[in-house]
Parts: structure tokens; sequence; C-alpha cells
């Protein structure tokens, strides 16, 4: 039994040019001989551009990041066996994180499954419930109804990664050998092959129930906040901005949710949240009311324990679908869009707010504990993992897409870098919040061509992802990394576990490597400069920024020096505060 060349031509053409027409433009792929009908098939199709990869788990998050960065849903190919078993770790990042993306697993013929025959594992529901939809085509023969069901599986795959919630959907193809397509102009009767398929998703608009409902209640609540978490809709700032402004409430901006930086409103913008919640006296002094939280759930540790401070204030979460509310304080839970609710509730307030004072007294808060951060970091003259984004606040220009690992750094982000009215689009891989994959999505973001990428990373997730360098030599692409080494895993320096047992601590969590980068760096085809002062790291970004290619500036710092850095900063914050807000 065989695929005959003419069908795999004509039913993989129709599937291929039919998650074209649905709006999937880049296609990430790995080689293998199982996949050649699609490998081909995309290959040669005019809408679509074929990065190739050698590695499939750097495949995929150089898909994730490009599918994050555009906005846009990415396919991803795999051959048959293991190849698509690495496609997981990225997978599961674009469920938790939302993202929209096509996975296409090639695979053997039904008759050589479960039999022993070489690369050949259960591909079937191999992502769980990871994957939004899951569907398993036949064998291609040529045949009107399958050309019918090819288009179809391609425009509900793409509609339903890209729905609310978005997410990845798996495709799983087997094929027969011959595995090399043939151009055919074979005719079926009765149907034309060229035939499309339309999904069409509408955003979710309140109704005019909840509306009035919620406006009124908000209205009456003098003490409430506007909590930003982690989003993506570049139309929410404006329109939480406008909302904010009705109500009077401050807006707690996490840096990733797009409203902390940017030319919309930001009056009301409050950035220091995770320095001044620290203090207890202060966080005592903001008991809130109500809060509406839009987002995934921020990063801010001090943030939560706030709201937790708090379990008898109203706390609404609007999310479009799907549950992202790990705290338990939610009262109410609204599956509708944010953006479309922001504006409708904007719309029915009156104009005049009557909880200005009580915004008043949160944006000078954050202003005094601005001015202590950044007081705090000017005097720490040695190399500290928390200035390195104060420096580049000043460094990065306008349009700048800064990508934060996971750990330490997205943490120090969103405590040392001060909002602005700068176009700066901050993202991270906060789904699983992994610190594996990282490089290869800020090098698919750098693939996406919407603005100079930056990666800030640490050094165990730079180790972690050092086959994914190989995609901006092959790709001819522009990543300038801000490498912070403290060699090993700091962000545990800062756990209970570094003093409840120092005696098997570096064993277990500090986890030392030991390892040069620069000969990694350098073998990739980048440029690799180490710095030992902050006039050496602002000159080393400059260059780097205007270098292009793949270019490296290593921060060395050390781990137990580091922590105790971070943990000077906060007396200084609460120190700033108390006389001028607390005492």
């Amino acid at each position: 039994m065989s695929s005959a060349p003419q069908a795999l031509d004509r039913i993989v053409g129709a599937f291929v040019d039919q998650l074209a027409s649905a709006g999937v433009r880049h296609v990430c792929a790995c080689p293998g001989s199982r996949s050649t009908p699609l490998a081909v098939k995309l290959a040669e199709h005019p809408g679509i551009r074929l990065w190739m990869h050698l590695d499939e788990r750097s495949a995929a998050y150089f898909g994730l990041g490009l599918a994050r960065a555009l906005r846009q849903p990415v396919a991803l190919l795999a051959t048959s066996g293991t190849a698509a078993a690495n496609f997981m770790p990225a997978v599961v990042e674009a469920s938790l994180a939302r993202m929209p993306m096509v996975v296409l697993t090639a695979d053997r013929p039904h008759e050589l499954r479960d039999n022993g025959a070489p690369q050949t594992i259960d591909q079937l529901r191999l992502y769980g419930e990871y994957a939004r939809w899951f569907f398993d085509l036949p064998e291609p023969e040529l045949s009107a109804e399958q050309l019918r069901l090819v288009r179809a599986v391609a425009a509900r795959a793409v509609g339903s990664a890209t729905a609310e919630p978005a997410g990845p959907v798996h495709v799983n193809w087997p094929f027969r050998e011959p595995l090399v397509p043939v151009a055919s102009f074979a005719s079926l009767d009765g149907y034309v092959a060229e035939a499309e398929v339309q999904v069409r998703n509408a955003r979710l608009a309140p109704g005019q129930d909840l509306v009035s409902a919620l406006s009124r209640a908000l209205s009456r609540a003098s003490r409430g906040l506007i909590v930003c978490g982690p989003q993506d809709d570049p139309a929410l700032p404006p329109a939480v901005a406008r909302l904010a402004g009705c109500l009077g409430y401050p807006i707690l901006a996490d840096p990733l949710s797009g409203v902390r930086f940017g030319r919309h409103d930001r009056s009301v913008v409050v950035d220091t949240y995770d320095a001044f919640l620290r203090d207890a006296a202060t966080a005592e002094r903001f008991a809130a009311e109500v809060v509406v939280r839009v987002g995934a759930i921020p990063t801010s540790k001090p943030l939560l324990h706030y709201l937790q401070r708090y379990p008898s204030a109203r706390h609404i979460v609007v999310d479009p679908g799907g549950w992202r509310e790990p705290t338990g304080l939610a009262t109410d839970i609204l599956h509708v869009d944010p953006r479309l609710l922001c504006e409708a509730l904007a719309a029915e307030l009156p104009g005049r707010p009557t909880a200005a004072d009580w915004a008043t007294k949160w944006l000078e808060v954050n202003l005094i504990a601005r001015q202590a951060i950044e007081a705090y970091v000017q005097n720490v003259n040695e190399l500290f993992e928390g200035r390195v984004f104060a420096e580049l606040a000043s460094l990065l220009p306008d349009a700048t897409l800064l990508y934060a690992g996971n750990s330490m750094p997205v943490r120090d982000l969103d405590t040392f870098l001060a909002g602005s009215a700068r176009s700066l689009r901050c993202l991270a891989n906060r789904g699983a919040n992994g610190i594996d994959g990282v490089v290869s999505s800020a090098l698919g973001a750098s693939a996406a061509r919407v603005g100079r990428v930056v990666l800030v990373i640490g050094d165990i997730s730079f180790y972690h992802d050092l086959n994914g360098l190989l995609a901006a030599r092959q790709h001819q692409l522009d990543l300038l990394v801000v490498l912070l080494n403290n060699d090993g895993g700091g962000i545990f320096s800062f756990l209970p576990q570094a003093a409840a047992i120092p005696d098997r601590f570096e064993q277990l969590f500090g986890t030392p490597h030991g390892l040069d980068f620069r000969p990694f760096v350098e073998g990739y085809g980048g440029t690799f400069e180490r710095v030992e002062s902050w006039h050496a790291f602002a000159g080393a970004v400059r260059d780097g920024l205007a270098g292009g290619g793949l270019q490296v500036v290593e921060v060395p710092t050390e781990r137990k020096r580091n922590v105790v850095l971070h943990r000077q900063a906060w007396p200084a914050v609460a120190a700033a505060l108390c006389p001028a807000a607390v005492c």
C-alpha cells in the first residue's frame, strides 16, 4: 500500500494553501524524511516563509517568539518519533501563555503503528490537554472528500489556535512511501479543489446589563485599583488608561502588560509597587475596596501579598476565556474582552471621578519610591544585576523589543525599569515561567522584524538554549544579549533553602558550572564582550546595538553579593517613604 505522488501533491498542497489563506505566514521546520510531503509544499508556497532549524526544541521556541512578536499564528513541522516530542516544552508555554501555534507532526502510516517500526511512537494527542484541538488525518488519497476534509482541518486548526483563549493545536498526519509529491493535473468532477474555508473569531463583547451594573458598583467605590498583568493586546493600554481616568483609580502595571510604556495616557500608572508594597506600613495604608485585574497574574510577589492582605475586597478578574486566577481571591470572573469592557465602562461612567485623592496618594508614593530606587542604584558602583535595567532605560532606543529571561531578570525588570512614554515593548515566557528556550524565543522575535531586540538572560537559562544561537547565523538575525553570569542558579540564593541547607546548597541549587561562554558565542559567529564597569557596560551596549548580528555582553556578578545588594534596596525605599508618606 502506498501514497500516490499525485495525491501527495494535490492533498497536501490544498492543506498548505488553506493554512496560508487562514493566516499562517511563517513555519518553523526541522529536517526529516517522513515530513517530506509537508516540507516540500510549505517551501513551495509563495505566501509562507519557511524557517529551517536543526533542533526541534529550539525551533519550537523560535516559533513561539515569532508568534508573540507578530501577534500571528505560526506553524511548526516535525518528522515522526521523538522529534515531535521535543516540541513539548514550547507547546506547554504556548498553551499557558495563550500563543497561537499550529503544530504539524508527520507520522508513520497506521499499519506501522504499535508494532516496533523504527522512529515510531504514539503521537495521538501527544501534547495532551495543552493542545486546544487535535486531529489525526488519514493517509493522503486523491478524492473530493479528502480535499474537503484537509481544507476544513487546516481552517479549523488556525481558527482554534486563534480563538479565545488562543493556544497551540496539533494536526498529526501519517504518510506512506513514496514521500515526494509530484504535480498532477488530474481533475475531480464536481468539486473545485481551490475552494477555501473561512473561520472568523469574534471578540467577546460585554452585555449592557453587565456594563451598567459594574459601572454603578465601581463609581461607588472610592478606593479601587486596576491591576494589569502580562497581556499583549496593543489596543488595551489606551482603553484601560481612559477607564482609570474616569474612575480615579491608579493602574498597577506589570512591565509585560504593555501599559507601563508607550504614548498613551500614563498619568495614573504606578510602576514601583514591587518595591514600596514590601513596606508593611505602606501596604496597610492603602486598603483597597475593589480590584479590577486584566491580563495574566502579575510577576510581583509583593503585589500578590498585598492583594492577599485584603481578601474582603471585591476582586474582579476580566479574562476572555479560560481560568487564570491562582490567588483564590476572585469574587467575579468576567469572560469578556478586556478592551471592549474598558471602553464600554468608560463610556458609561460620569466624567468626574470620586476617587482622585486616592489615586494621587498612590502616585505620590510611586514617585518617592522611584526616586529612592534610582538614587540607590546610582550609588552601587559595583556590577549589580538590578542596575542593569536602570542602565538600559537610557540606552535602549525607541521601539526596542526587550525580552526578559525568567527567574531573576523578569523580576528585576519589574522593579528597576522605570515606565516611560517610549515605545518599549517588554516580552517574556511567563506562561510556564521556564528558563528553557528563551534564546530561541528572542531570536524568533527578532525574525519578526518589528524592532531591535535585546535579551536579558541569566547564565543557566543561556546555557539551556545554546543550540538556539545557530538561528542567528543561519537566518542572519540581529540580537543583543545581556548575559547576567553569576555562575549558577542565582534566584535560589533568595530562597529559604540558602540558609536552611547550607552544606548542600551549592550541590543542589547553586549548581556552579564554571563555563566560559565566549567560545560558544564566537563558534556561532557572534561577538562576545565581558565588562567590568558600568562605563564599559554602556559602551558595549551601544556598540552591540550598532553592530548587528549576534552580540553578547556579559555582566559577571557574584550570587551572594547580588542578594545583599537587592535586600539593601528595600530599606532604602522604606526610609524614603517614612517621613513623606507614613510616619
